[in-house]
């Protein structure tokens, strides 16, 4: 029987400290591909903890791909070594716009506009009345092209502190919003490398791509995340995936995929991968997931993110997070560019992150969107639609996968639920060229007014029969 000294564990939870212990056993191959782990009931008994906290440390275990489970069997260890040390032999020695919803639908499934009650509007302009009184002079200082110093220090520390990366300030470039950051990096890598994306995917980075000129292959996915053979076989030399909760299916991409890109990643001199982790902060149950540039020992990936998400659509602050050799080169080829956000929002939210205000923002935002969506979902469940529907991908971001089961097509579908004041995005939408799974709805549930679930699961009722 396994067995952790739990007696002292530091700052972290009970279940956060055995996950971690495990997740160490696991890396280290103490505990073996394939080996079958102890029931909650058996384990919380050795090492003398509730069975919560067992349950806790095995949901995060499955969520970041260390276990996984087989109903009546037991609980797993994934087989991912050989990727584990393939990259480690190959190392030397490191989102989406908020569309305007349109207020005439009953329940429009496809805007990410976000309620303007959610916005911290009192201490906002309190911390800029404070930055106008304050900091005058740097107010009026140009800022350095990747943004100014304070922001970019907090965001760092925010990233120690909650996501577990190690980054220096310097390394941080700030922008207004990803699209423009996208933008850059084509101009730093170069448009005659070829960029893959996930398929299904979002759209908009294609159009972004050739904009500058960059051929873009769409990439396939499975249940794990994007395909690491295609990118092969398409001569991918930049890969933007969305591993913490890939857009628009919701999978999590596991332990044994991230191992498996990241070798791809270094097994060839220009090769990159651009994780976008753009509402890594909304994961709405268990830990957040660790990124991909937390376990990048090559300097392999260049880290994203945006404030869309959590404050609005219209903050727009995005940065991104380059390796060492990229970092020198942006300096060398782009640093006549300025900064495209001003310093009134920089040194304000700065403050606002340094002050522990947005940590506490946060965590209203996803209580806020758990209860948003416990209610869609136990709406749901509650509804005629019961037996006419399967979900998934609903424990992160502000949107999970609706399947209807109907013969009716998905284009009437659509038409029907449009006629009852319902807007429905389909999954097919996002597809490029492949063979597109039907009758499957992206339900961004944000600018959804709960209070009228009932009545919205009736008229999708209705419509799929």
């Amino acid at each position: 029987m396994i067995t952790y000294n739990l007696t002292d564990t530091g700052p972290d939870s009970l279940y956060e400290y055995l996950c971690k212990c495990m997740k160490n056993d696991i890396l280290q191959g103490t505990l073996k591909a394939g080996e079958r782990l102890p029931s909650k009931r058996i384990f919380a008994a050795n090492l003398g903890v509730s069975v919560v906290t067992v349950e806790n440390a095995y949901a995060q275990l499955i969520a970041e791909g260390y276990i996984y489970s087989i109903p009546k069997r037991g609980f797993y260890v994934t087989d991912f070594n050989s990727m584990v040390t393939e990259q480690k032999e190959t190392v030397s020695e490191e989102t989406i716009p908020m569309a305007g919803g349109d207020t005439s639908y009953f329940a429009d499934f496809s805007s990410n506009q976000t309620s303007s009650d959610l916005f911290p509007f009192t201490i906002w302009s309190k911390v800029i009345r404070e930055i106008l009184s304050d900091s005058r002079v740097q107010l009026m200082t140009n800022s350095p092209c990747g943004g100014i110093y304070d922001l970019r220090e907090s965001i760092a520390k925010y990233l120690k502190d909650f996501r577990g990366m190690a980054v220096r300030p310097e390394q941080i470039i700030i922008g207004a919003g990803t699209e423009y950051l996208y933008g850059l990096l084509v101009q730093l890598l170069g448009n005659d490398k070829v960029y893959g994306v996930e398929n299904p995917g979002y759209r908009k980075l294609e159009s972004i791509y050739r904009s500058f000129q960059a051929p873009c292959e769409w990439i396939s996915m499975d249940e794990a995340g994007i395909c690491v053979p295609s990118l092969e076989d398409k001569g991918v030399d930049i890969v933007h995936v969305t591993p913490s909760h890939q857009y628009p299916t919701g999978i999590v991409m596991p332990i044994s995929r991230r191992y498996e890109l990241l070798g791809w990643a270094s097994r060839k001199e220009g090769r990159y991968i651009i994780e976008d982790d753009y509402d890594s902060e909304l994961r709405l149950s268990g830990q957040p997931i660790p990124t991909l540039q937390s376990i990048d020992m090559s300097e392999k990936v260049i880290y994203m993110n945006t404030f869309t998400k959590t404050l609005c659509s219209t903050v727009r602050i995005s940065y991104m997070i380059l390796p060492q050799k990229l970092l020198s080169l942006f300096y060398e080829k782009l640093s006549f560019y300025s900064c495209t956000v001003s310093n009134f929002e920089q040194y304000t939210l700065a403050r606002f992150i340094e002050e522990g205000k947005f940590e506490v923002h946060v965590n209203r935002l996803r209580n806020h969107y758990r209860r948003k969506r416990d209610m869609l979902l136990e709406a749901l469940k509650a509804s005629r639609m019961k037996g006419k529907i399967s979900v998934s991908g609903e424990e992160a971001g502000l949107h999970f996968l609706l399947a209807i089961h109907t013969k009716l097509s998905e284009q009437s579908v659509m038409e029907h639920a449009m006629s009852k004041g319902i807007k429905l995005v389909p999954l097919s939408d996002y597809y490029y060229g492949e063979t597109r799974k039907q009758n499957i709805y992206v339900m961004n549930f944000s600018s959804i007014d709960v209070a009228r679930a009932d009545e919205i699961m009736e008229r999708l009722y209705k419509s799929c029969n």
